[in-house]
């Protein structure tokens, strides 16, 4: 940035110094730093006029690597001249010292196998082509980076009136203003921030460094859809219908669609017995060979709990020693499992290695238990998208096209939450909350994707058809932002799991996009089916996921308590030193004034949201009055 002309600050060269070699190889350095093997150390220098953009680029790029596994740190000017540069004017001499200082500093960075951003105004050519000579001469790789944007532009973004000042005489020196700017001549990439979006530029930086083997090609597609071909559908259905059938569960099909979809990126199919075991013991999949590139953590990818397929015995004989079979729901073939394998399904300990019990009252592990002694494991092919015709597949939308939706709403960060229950102004809070604290950072678009839980979920838990309605109601409310909130379904069934489910939750998330999730209480818990005491110590859940292995590219939001507040008559955030103005409406209290048809406290939930659980309630009324009539 310029401003006021400042004197010159005097610099003494340093004598009698003599540099000392490093005795740790690059090599080595890029064997520990981060996450994906090899040396990457580089320089990304963004240079342009003030308002151009280069800082949001900067900061865009550093998180859009950084959540896959790639080591890098963002010097931004405003910051520099806090702290290293702080004694540094913008006379001539200073602007030179200030971008000595910088590209120094970058070297070192890029010399510890960091990408370093570095956003700059560095009008001067000379100052420029210094820092990449100073890359060059320590033999790391330096990329100039133009951030054109016309002046007229850069003065409409000038939210600092900077600009303004300048055309006022009130500084002198500014760059475009009455100091040239001495535009780049050949840099390694222009990106023209006034046609193209904040994502469109990352993309091309992304291209960039994939060109030159600093980031690797797999980082960007990481969505694993198992889909048969379009031009090859025909030839597929023709196969399943030559092929023997197993006939599979409502469950087993909520699983396919997982599968297909690409939630569970990068199985090709239900768990083989080696991934289940890593599943089942680490909760990762450490092999990530011949795999679609997803972020990696330590080598390994995040996945706790097993996503197998059950069969019985005489289905087992029959089917072993095939090279494929059909499976089949309803009279109607909808996938293929190819070069399948067959191993015991040891369901006590699959059950007390995920669930951490064996109870067979728990409605997840009896279904475990009911189910067939073996697992097929193998590569899936489904022959089209799983579709329930209950009205509500339009919400029913794959990590690609949840990714499409993003792109659409031009979001810059997306935060999502996870419930299948319905949403009171207490979830409602944590989600403005989060909102308002991802603005204070300095998003300018970010999306919530309210994503509630579509597949299997037990019985006493409200269906998801009229949870579906009252989101819908609390969005007509305007609770939550309709404009900025993307409801969809997750089709993944419920296994109240607590830690173990609540990270594939949230890596099912990160697959489709999200880069900030929202933990609440007890996620994915249920209390003890005999003793009713909580299955799962509450804040586990969310102290699990801010440690969890392979979840690097999602920053968890903690869950904050609260409560109803007498006082206010509002959903707030619990304060222990007022203690006595706080409700603690449980769901079970909730579900009763719902029965009797009263009303909640006032702001505790949208009405029309309220009316709407009613009126499920008095649905199940009257079907237990028809059964008796």
């Amino acid at each position: 940035m310029s401003g006021s002309k400042k004197p010159t600050t005097n610099i003494q060269r340093a004598t009698n110094v003599v540099y000392q070699a490093h005795h740790v190889s690059r090599s080595k350095r890029g064997q520990v730093v981060g996450t994906r093997g090899g040396f990457r150390g580089c320089t990304v220098w963004l240079t342009g006029l003030s308002g151009a953009g280069k800082t949001t680029i900067g900061f865009a790029l550093e998180e859009y690597l950084l959540s896959r596994g790639m080591p890098c740190y963002s010097l931004d000017g405003d910051n520099i001249r806090h702290g290293l540069n702080k004694n540094l004017g913008f006379s001539t001499d200073d602007r030179e010292e200030n971008i000595r200082r910088v590209a120094e500093v970058a070297r070192l960075f890029a010399d510890a196998g960091l990408v370093c951003i570095t956003s700059f105004i560095s009008p001067f050519a000379k100052d420029r082509q210094n820092a990449r000579e100073i890359h060059e001469m320590a033999g790391l790789p330096f990329f100039e980076i133009f951030i054109d944007a016309p002046l007229n532009i850069c003065e409409s973004r000038d939210v600092k009136g900077l600009y303004k000042k300048a055309r006022a005489g009130e500084i002198k020196g500014f760059t475009g203003i009455d100091s040239e700017y001495e535009k780049p001549e050949s840099p390694e990439l222009v990106l023209k921030t006034n046609i193209a979006t904040v994502n469109e530029c990352i993309q091309q930086v992304v291209e960039l460094l994939q060109a030159q083997n600093i980031v690797p090609k797999t980082v960007i597609k990481n969505v694993l859809e198992l889909f048969v071909p379009e031009n090859k559908i025909d030839q597929a259905r023709a196969d399943a219908n030559m092929l023997p059938t197993l006939e599979i569960t409502k469950l087993d099909l909520q699983w396919v669609q997982v599968l297909s979809e690409g939630w569970a990126t990068p199985l090709k199919g239900f768990m083989r017995e080696t991934e289940y075991l890593q599943v089942i013991h680490f909760g990762t999949l450490r092999d990530g060979k011949g795999r679609v590139g997803i972020a990696l953590v330590d080598g390994v990818i995040n996945l706790s709990i097993p996503i197998v397929l059950p069969v019985a015995l005489e289905d087992k004989q029959r089917l072993d020693g095939c090279t494929a079979f059909a499976l089949e729901y309803n009279g109607q073939r909808v996938a293929i499992l190819g070069n399948p394998e067959f191993y015991e399904h040891r369901k006590e300990e699959r059950c007390a290695r995920v669930w951490g019990t064996t109870c067979v009252k728990h409605p997840h592990v009896k279904m475990v238990m009911e189910s067939g002694d073996w697992l097929a494991g193998g590569d899936l092919l489904v022959l089209e998208k799983i579709k329930w015709n209950d009205g509500l597949d339009q919400y029913r939308l794959t990590p690609l096209e949840l990714r499409q939706k993003f792109e659409e709403m031009n979001a810059d960060a997306v935060f999502a939450f996870q419930l299948r229950n319905p949403v009171h102004n207490g979830h409602a809070l944590l989600m403005q909350d989060t909102k308002s604290h991802l603005l204070e950072r300095g998003y300018k678009h970010p999306v919530l994707l309210l994503h509630p839980l579509g597949g299997w979920t037990k019985e006493d838990d409200v269906p998801l058809e009229w949870r579906m309605k009252q989101h819908a109601a609390v969005l007509e409310e305007h609770v939550l932002d309709p404009k900025s909130t993307i409801v969809a379904i997750f089709p993944s069934p419920m296994l109240y799991a607590g830690p173990t489910e609540v990270q594939w939750h949230c890596r099912a998330r990160m697959i489709a996009g999200a880069n900030f999730y929202i933990v609440g209480r007890d996620p994915a818990g249920m209390p003890h089916p005999e003793t009713k005491k909580d299955l799962y110590e509450p804040t586990q859940g969310g102290k699990v996921l801010s440690m969890a292995p392979g979840l690097a590219s999602v920053e968890i939001i903690p869950f904050r308590v609260a409560a109803y507040n007498k006082v206010k008559k509002a959903m707030i955030f619990y304060d222990s030193e007022r203690h006595d103005e706080f409700d603690f409406i449980s769901g079970t209290r909730m579900r009763k004034l719902a029965r009797e048809g009263e009303n909640p406290p006032d702001g505790f939930m949208a009405p029309k949201a309220w009316k709407v659980l009613t009126e499920y309630y008095k649905s199940l009324e009257k079907n237990i009055n028809s059964t008796f009539s």
